[in-house]
């Protein structure tokens, strides 16, 4: 439960006065991971004028911080680097231990995994310590990546407190502020797009939290006393998305039984205000939407909760790879399917981005391969090479498009990259093209060339 008090004896600095060093550059923040999450967040700490450690456990992306560069393709994210390397505001770090014991606010940005649908807090872990290691009296510790409700207080918050020999919301202070980024946009949501959420288990540190990260949230924050709600209420916006993108597949799956067009149907009934029906598509991926009903699902079992709708949702998700496929090879000769030249469009998880990571895309190599299919081509315009892939036998990653879609026998598209919306008969000739997606105007290929999610199949 919360705590909203804190020892008489400990002398705590006024609010102003911490705000005002921040600025100043006499208190700096270090942030631990420089991903996703990480390079973003000190990018906003960076444009907010403050002072910023960046610390990563990759010698690699250390490397290329230090040149203002970052390894996702994130706006602004280089400029603010190269900006902060200049003004001597971004400095960089090999030592964890050191970054702790040299900067005010400590700020966990590392990726929290997903390991036989637990939480694999392994990274968190090993910050934590380095963290705590470091500890100065009056010092802060925030982390940000989602985690199961429970975490913070029962497994970050002892590891610091051995870590240190001190004691949270008494010798320093512990706050919960979840990410709330969309890849392609990570530094405007974080300053424009959403409120901030800030969470503790005590009253000084939540209000500490509420001036403090309102030097980057200009949109507002939202106050949580008690961390385990704000870790639930991150989960919380993933599993609304999941559950809705799996009423989307369902009613899509519904609309092709009945030849309707679900998209002509989805478009007028979200024109009333309580309706808002999501896209459905050949499956869910990324770090984000996938996992979080894992962590909601995992501490529900633990606690003895059915929590049978999220649970559906995952099922019905987690099929739509193979459903897919399954429609686009009804496009060929049963006969010739094995001898097939087949090109996958996309690997990346959504368009408009690099990011691969549990992308539908290897769920439908991984049937491809099983079919014994020999002839795969995977064409991504913002993906030059990815490990994962020369697993695959006789799968090819290339990143010319006419190539990709030149004499092949079955086309998918898989991922909502912009660079697609060209292909029409023109570009793919006589070939069959399965929309994945819902992304193509249907009326650009020839009716008995095209099959799309929800789209009825044309005569």
């Amino acid at each position: 439960m919360p705590n909203t008090l804190i020892q008489s004896d400990v002398t705590l600095e006024p609010f102003d006065s911490i705000i005002r060093k921040f600025k100043s550059g006499e208190y700096i923040v270090s942030v631990y991971g420089l991903g996703h999450v990480g390079a973003p967040i000190a990018s906003a700490w960076l444009r907010a004028g403050v002072t910023v450690i960046g610390i990563d456990k990759s010698a690699k992306v250390l490397e290329n911080t230090r040149k203002g560069m970052t390894h996702i393709p994130e706006p602004m994210v280089n400029e603010t680097f190269t900006n902060g390397l200049n003004n001597n505001k971004l400095l960089v770090y090999d030592d964890p231990i050191q970054a702790s014991h040299n900067s005010k606010l400590k700020m966990i940005c590392v990726p929290v995994l997903i390991r036989k649908n637990k939480a694999d807090l392994g990274a968190v872990r090993e910050v934590a310590l380095a963290i705590g290691s470091g500890l100065k009296r009056n010092d802060v510790v925030s982390i940000h990546p989602s985690v199961p409700p429970g975490t913070t207080e029962k497994f970050l918050i002892p590891l610091l407190e051995k870590s240190s020999g001190m004691r949270a919301a008494t010798d320093f202070f512990v706050i919960y502020n979840p990410e709330r980024i969309y890849e392609g946009r990570a530094i405007f949501d974080i300053e424009e797009a959403h409120p901030g959420i800030v969470s503790s288990n005590d009253d000084y540190s939540l209000d500490l939290a509420e001036k403090l990260f309102g030097l980057i949230y200009k949109k507002g924050i939202v106050r949580i006393l008690g961390i385990k709600t704000a870790e639930a209420e991150k989960l919380f916006e993933g599993v609304y998305r999941d559950v809705n993108i799996a009423l989307a597949n369902e009613l899509a799956k519904f609309s092709e039984r009945l030849n309707i067009d679900f998209w002509e149907a989805k478009k007028a009934a979200n024109s009333q205000n309580f309706c808002h029906i999501h896209d459905p598509g050949i499956g869910v991926g990324g770090a984000c939407i996938p996992i979080y009903p894992q962590f909601i699902l995992d501490v529900a079992t633990r606690n003895k909760i059915n929590c049978r709708i999220t649970k559906t949702a995952r099922t019905i998700n987690n099929d739509m790879p193979s459903y897919s496929l399954n429609n686009a090879l009804k496009m060929l000769p049963r006969k010739v399917i094995r001898k097939s030249k087949i090109t996958i469009l996309g690997l990346a998880f959504r368009g408009g981005v690099s990011d691969t990571r549990l992308s539908p895309t290897y769920d439908i190599l991984k049937e491809l391969t099983r079919l014994k299919i020999k002839d795969v081509i995977v064409h991504d315009p913002l993906v030059k090479e990815d490990s994962l892939i020369s697993k695959f036998k006789n799968v090819e990653l290339i990143n010319n498009i006419d190539y990709a879609v030149t004499n092949r026998d079955l086309i998918i598209l898989a991922t909502n990259h912009q660079e697609y919306l060209r292909l029409n008969t023109s570009v793919i000739g006589q070939t069959p093209i399965y929309d994945g997606r819902g992304y193509l105007n249907p009326d650009n290929f020839k009716k008995n060339l095209y099959r799309g999610i929800g789209r009825p199949i044309q005569p």
